[in-house]
């Protein structure tokens, strides 16, 4: 059923090609596939789809995450595309320079130009 199905993600962007532009410039990502429903990446083994809404909301969750083997590494090479890290101070949960531990973890979230939330989880 569908525990062996392949799951992707699906994220509105209220401007499709500044979506692209950002997904390109800051992740180095380019789309490998465009149709008048949005364009779709991939990344690893899954899929991820950027679809045109006029819907500006978004999820107070993370909507996407990557998992990496060294989050430092990547934190570094984002912060020199020019992409900012969420600070958060909640009870139980506190990033310092952006990186979360929770339960050994290490992780890390940013927002792409539309507003969506996307984690980094290390993986040793």
């Amino acid at each position: 059923m569908l525990g062996e199905s392949t799951v992707h993600t699906t994220l509105p962007a209220a401007d499709l090609e500044r979506a692209k532009k950002w997904y390109q410039e800051k992740l180095g990502m380019t789309p490998v596939e465009e149709t008048s429903g949005g364009v779709r990446y991939k990344a690893g083994a899954a899929d991820f789809y950027l679809y045109p809404t006029p819907n500006t909301e978004r999820g107070g969750h993370t909507q996407m995450a990557f998992s990496v083997k060294d989050l430092a590494a990547e934190m570094t090479a984002l912060r020199a595309a020019g992409v900012v890290f969420e600070e958060y101070d909640w009870p139980g949960f506190k990033t310092v320079d952006g990186v979360a531990e929770t339960d050994g973890e290490r992780g890390a979230f940013l927002k792409d130009s539309e507003g969506n939330l996307i984690g980094l989880v290390e993986n040793g």
